[in-house]
C-alpha cells in the first residue's frame, strides 16, 4: 500500500522553521502569487516581512508544517511602535551594510525596491486601539482548508493573553481574495490607500 502522507499540523515557531518561512514568503510575495521571478536575491522579502518577528517578539509566530515542510505561517508583534524601534536598532544596520542601495536594472526585477525599504523603512503609526500587526502566508496546497483562520486565531489568542486590545494589517488592493478572507474573520477596513487598505480586528 502507498504511504499515507502525514497530516499538516499547526505549532509554535522553532528556529529551524526560518528557511521554510522565507520560501513561503517568496512564493506568496506577489499579491499572494509566486514572486520568485521578481527577485535575484530571494531572501530579501523574508528579511522584511518574516525574519525579524520571531526574534523581536518571541511567542507570536506560528507555522503550519506538512510532509513538504513549512507551508504557512503567521508572524506578529504586540507593539508596532516598539517593533519599529527594535528594527532600527538591531535589524536594519547589518542588512544596510550587506545590501547597499542600487538603481533599477530595468529587467523587471524588484530587488532595488526592497533594498530601498531596508534603507528608508517607513515607520507605521498604528490606529488607536490596534497596536499589534501581523503577516500571514500560506502556500496554495494548504489554502482553503481553514489553516489561515487557525493561524490568525492562534496569534489572536496569544495577543489576548498579553492584554493587547487589537491588531491591524495591510493588504494589497490586488489581493482581493485576501481582503475577502480577512472580512470573513471579522476584520474591517480602517483606511483605504491607493495601494490597498489597512484593516483592523478588535481583540476584546
Amino acid at each position: 500500500m502507498p504511504a499515507v502522507a502525514a497530516p499538516a499540523v499547526l505549532r509554535p515557531f522553532h528556529p529551524s522553521d526560518l528557511a521554510g518561512m522565507y520560501r513561503v514568503c517568496l512564493r506568496t510575495g506577489d499579491a499572494g502569487g509566486d514572486a520568485t521571478r521578481l527577485y535575484r536575491q530571494p531572501e530579501l522579502l523574508g528579511h522584511l516581512y518574516a525574519g525579524p518577528y520571531p526574534v523581536a517578539d518571541p511567542g507570536l509566530t506560528f507555522v503550519v508544517v506538512d510532509e513538504q515542510g513549512v507551508g504557512g505561517y503567521v508572524v506578529g508583534t504586540a507593539d508596532t511602535a516598539r517593533f519599529d524601534d527594535w528594527l532600527e536598532e538591531h535589524w536594519w544596520p547589518p542588512l544596510r551594510a550587506a545590501h547597499p542601495r542600487v538603481g533599477d536594472p530595468g529587467d523587471g526585477t524588484q530587488d532595488h525596491v526592497l533594498v530601498e525599504r531596508i534603507h528608508a523603512w517607513e515607520r507605521v503609526v498604528p490606529p488607536e486601539g490596534f497596536p499589534a500587526h501581523l503577516h500571514v502566508d500560506l502556500l496554495p496546497h494548504l489554502q482553503g482548508q481553514g489553516w489561515g483562520r487557525r493561524l490568525i486565531g492562534a496569534l489572536a489568542d496569544a495577543l489576548r493573553e498579553r492584554g493587547v486590545p487589537g491588531l491591524h494589517l495591510g493588504v494589497s488592493a490586488a489581493n482581493t481574495s485576501a481582503i475577502a478572507f480577512y472580512e470573513r474573520l471579522g476584520f474591517t477596513t480602517e483606511t483605504a490607500y491607493p495601494w490597498g487598505r489597512r484593516m483592523v480586528l478588535p481583540l476584546r
